[in-house]
């Protein structure tokens, strides 16, 4: 199984899907972390774009789609902070979305194959207006 860490830093669970820089992709086999890899990953914050609420509705499919071009091949995603239409496109392409309050990735994933990992989808940021 494939576990994807939204991540700035390559340790911490970035707090903001759309603003991180990279995904931290750990490889595991049962309970056992087998391997892990850093990959890039779009973001929101591209120099002068627009960041408007309309600005955003228009470009938001053709930008989540670049943002999961890297972990296409992962069961799972987490993250600490995520908007309802990232949340939900995570979900059409097969990914389980996790929003987690734990801020160490390698924690994030052991408790995630443990099977104690804290979820919490009502913190999923609501649309823009």
């Amino acid at each position: 199984m494939r576990i994807g860490v939204v991540t700035d830093d390559g340790e911490t669970v970035s707090a903001h899907f759309g603003r991180a820089t990279h995904y931290l992709v750990y490889e595991t086999e049962g309970p056992e972390v087998r391997g892990k890899e850093m990959r890039p990953k779009a973001s929101h914050d591209r120099e002068g774009a627009d960041r408007s609420p309309e600005a955003h509705r228009v470009a938001e499919g053709p930008l989540h789609e670049r943002m999961l071009a890297n972990v296409l091949d992962c069961q799972v995603l987490i993250t600490r902070g995520v908007g309802r239409g990232m949340y939900e496109a995570i979900a059409r392409k097969g990914i389980r979305p996790i929003v987690t309050q734990l801020a160490s990735a390698e924690e994030a994933v052991h408790a995630y194959v443990r099977g104690t990992i804290d979820d919490h989808p009502e913190r999923v940021h609501a649309p823009h207006p």
